[in-house]
């Protein structure tokens, strides 16, 4: 913990921190931006304030908040600037993917204290071979969010022999996959983040050439156990598609905050008698807008309610609860991409510009909806769930 109040009352220590950091962080958008990263003072402050630590166990000085609180702290975050948001979203998610790795590695990892950056990527964009002293690794890996800031990065990786991939345990034509961790400085960062939106996350890729990384480090971190107790480590995957969805949610309450706020400073549009906040266009718009942010904000709070009660009893490493916390975060992701349009529309042609955060929080929430977390594909599980009569109809 990091001092005594964050240790009575966690929640509240860093949430009020996170107000106090508010101001500093909206005023620099325009600065994360164009520098494709967060800058370092910004990330130094969420670093000492413990918000790395939020899915790390108590056991290594984290908080170890429960999926609810954790959830609000990322949609808070989201809300001021979605690039911080998303980083310590998605240093979180690892966070708890690090607890499928051996303990060995897990007290490396921590060894100094909860404040750890911990970057990677999900994707199986690597090969592991057998080789002297461990695995023989070679990878370029995408979409590794904080990476130049990270203390550690994970990869996912193709097994093979002989050059060919090893076929999984399941029989179902994939290959084996296996993770490793490894300490930042092993890593070569490629600048190929150049994109439309979440441009301050730094999501470059990273690469390992004719890496030899020793077998301890190496584990299945998608169906493997953990090396932690406690409710929060006991189905990781469950936890991944809820921590998306509270991001988008931030980004989305950002895009209202920030049509509200335009809408009170006067503004006339062209060809209009009145200040467009008087009219019953904007307003019923606004409304309209508000409405979608509701109901989402309400599914993802019965959702994490509901994965919370069953990680708690222990049942939540169900497939069928993995397939319902993806459907409702695929929806929120959505209904948040509505939300951000409808203030965009809303706020006319000023909204076009690069200064203008409208168009900077559509252009997130269209990336964020991107990650395949959250795609519209895995609508298909839900659908198939509903035919089976396998889907309970209560939250």
């Amino acid at each position: 913990m990091h001092d005594k109040k964050s240790a009575v009352d966690p929640v509240r220590f860093l949430l009020d921190e996170i107000r106090k950091l508010a101001p500093d962080i909206a005023s620099r958008a325009a600065e994360i931006e164009a520098g494709h990263r967060i800058p370092r003072d910004i990330m130094a402050a969420l670093r000492s304030i413990g918000l790395f630590g939020l899915f790390v166990p108590r056991s290594h000085g984290g908080f170890e908040l429960e999926l609810p609180w954790g959830l609000e702290i990322i949609r808070s975050l989201g809300r001021i600037d979605s690039s911080v948001g998303w980083n310590v979203m998605t240093s979180a998610v690892a966070a708890t993917f690090a607890s499928r790795l051996p303990r060995e590695i897990y007290d490396r990892i921590y060894d100094s204290g909860p404040d750890v950056i911990i970057s990677g990527s999900g994707q199986p964009a690597g090969t592991a071979e057998r080789a002297t002293g461990g695995w023989r690794v070679n990878g370029r890996w995408p979409f590794a969010s904080g990476c130049q800031y990270a203390n550690w990065m994970i990869g996912v990786c193709v097994v093979t022999e002989g050059g060919e991939p090893i076929p999984g345990p399941f029989g179902d034509g994939q290959p084996l996959l296996r993770a490793f961790a490894l300490p930042a400085e092993h890593w070569q960062i490629e600048d190929t983040w150049h994109v439309s939106g979440l441009k301050g996350t730094g999501s470059h890729h990273i690469a390992l050439t004719d890496t030899i990384v020793p077998a301890a480090s190496f584990s299945d971190i998608f169906t493997g156990p953990s090396c932690l107790p406690g409710p929060l480590y006991q189905a990781v995957p469950q936890l991944i598609p809820l921590a998306h969805a509270a991001v988008s949610l931030g980004i989305a309450e950002g895009a209202l905050d920030a049509v509200v706020e335009l809408a009170n400073t006067g503004r006339r549009q062209q060809r209009s008698a009145v200040a467009m906040r008087d009219t019953e266009t904007f307003q019923g718009e606004l409304g309209r807008a508000a409405a979608d942010l509701g109901a989402a904000q309400a599914y993802l709070h019965a959702q994490a309610a509901s994965h919370w009660r069953h990680a708690l009893a222990g049942t939540l490493a169900d497939q069928a609860l993995l397939t319902k916390g993806t459907q409702a975060a695929i929806w929120i992701a959505a209904a948040c991409v509505r939300v951000a349009n409808s203030c965009f529309a809303l706020g006319g042609s000023s909204a076009v510009y690069d200064t203008s955060p409208l168009q900077r929080r559509l252009c997130d929430l269209q990336t964020a909806a991107q990650h395949t977390a959250v795609q519209q594909r895995h609508y298909v599980g839900a659908g198939k769930l509903l035919l089976d009569n396998a889907l309970a109809p209560a939250l």
